[in-house]
């Protein structure tokens, strides 16, 4: 039976915690900047804030 080769485990690790820490780094500059994040919808299509409910007296005939 081959022996454990702990080294290779320990730098996978590392690599897998260093790349983590960057995505996390460079998510927090984007929401700074106020860029989109990469699951939003970027063709500015919110629910959140649909033009038509903006000002309700702006739909009132009359």
């Amino acid at each position: 039976m081959a022996t454990p080769n702990y080294g290779y485990e320990k730098r996978q690790k590392e690599l897998a915690k260093k790349k983590k820490k960057e995505d996390k780094l460079r998510q927090k500059a984007e929401r700074k900047l106020g860029l989109p994040a990469d699951d939003e919808p970027e063709d500015g299509n919110s629910p959140v804030d649909p033009p038509a409910a903006a000002d309700p007296d702006q739909n009132r005939p009359g």
